[in-house]
């Protein structure tokens, strides 16, 4: 099976398992559950999930146990878009080819379903669970709260704000960009190794130093198309970076030289692959096909 067809495969399921898990809840707040699920499940790569589901694979876990683990983390990315895009963030109105969901629905609601996915990210983790060591479950948990929270991706959410608008040298802006995007994708893979075997966990490390170069390229790229991306490509607003007077790795080093270190950081995600005696083909693939997407 090629490369597109397991993304394919793997937005399906995962979009099937997120839209079941919000149906067969019993809703006391309907118009909630409703900016949940659009919030949830319309349109995403689900970069994520499938780095959960995948590294887990590898690692030797059950099936059921990774879904949970990809569903948290989705829910807390959708979250953080939710917040993210409100007017007293970043005021977006588009996310995903979608009106936001504050425009969707309203200020209030967006909040409140951002803080409801939130939350139900931990109710998934904490779910008992008797394929999972307990040791280990227990260091899920903690693994995501610490990659979403002051230390983790609200951290640099706080450090984006802090330096829109002023000159930032590169070594802040990786700051930024590790904490805001890279904590959740290091976090994705963390979960996919601790739901697996014993014999998996040494090359824990080998995985998170992936998945750190992986996430810091992502936005690299990200800085990339949205100066030469369109918006219908993209999903969100071209140009919305400059309009917002952001720093980013173009206005720093220029579009050749952000290309340079996207090149670089690629490199060293493969090269930490390479330490891992598993077949990891699929993850390579994946690497590439992100960093050289083109939304």
């Amino acid at each position: 099976m090629n490369l597109t067809q397991q993304l394919n495969d793997t937005k399906e399921h995962i979009n099937n398992y997120l839209s079941r898990l919000l149906q067969e809840r019993v809703a006391i707040a309907p118009r909630l559950n409703e900016a949940m699920h659009y919030a949830l499940v319309l349109g995403g790569k689900r970069v994520r999930p499938f780095l959960t589901l995948h590294v887990g694979a590898l690692c030797g876990a059950d099936a059921h146990s990774l879904e949970r683990a990809a569903a948290a983390v989705e829910c807390i990315h959708a979250y953080s878009l939710v917040h993210d895009d409100l007017p007293a963030m970043d005021n977006d109105s588009l996310r995903r080819g979608h009106p936001t969901c504050h425009i969707a629905f309203d200020d209030a609601t967006a909040i409140l379903a951002g803080d409801a996915l939130q939350t139900l990210a931990f109710e998934l983790l904490s779910t008992p669970d008797k394929q999972l060591n307990a040791t280990r479950q227990l260091e899920m948990i903690h693994v995501l709260a610490d990659a979403s929270g002051d230390r983790g991706m609200c951290g640099g959410q706080a450090l984006d704000i802090a330096a829109t608008g002023n000159a930032v040298p590169e070594s802040e802006l990786a700051q930024v960009h590790i904490h805001k995007t890279g904590a959740l994708i290091r976090a994705a893979v963390q979960l996919g190794v601790l739901a697996g075997n014993d014999d998996a966990q040494p090359y824990r490390a080998h995985f998170d130093a992936f998945a750190h170069y992986l996430g810091l390229a992502f936005q690299v790229r990200d800085d990339i198309l949205d100066v030469i991306g369109n918006t219908e490509a993209l999903g969100k607003t071209q140009g919305s970076d400059i309009e917002a007077n952001k720093t980013t790795y173009v206005s720093l080093l220029g579009l050749e030289g952000a290309q340079q270190r996207l090149n670089d950081l690629h490199h060293k995600a493969l090269h930490a692959l390479g330490k891992i005696p598993y077949n990891t083909k699929l993850l390579e693939a994946f690497a590439d096909h992100l960093l050289n997407r083109d939304h």
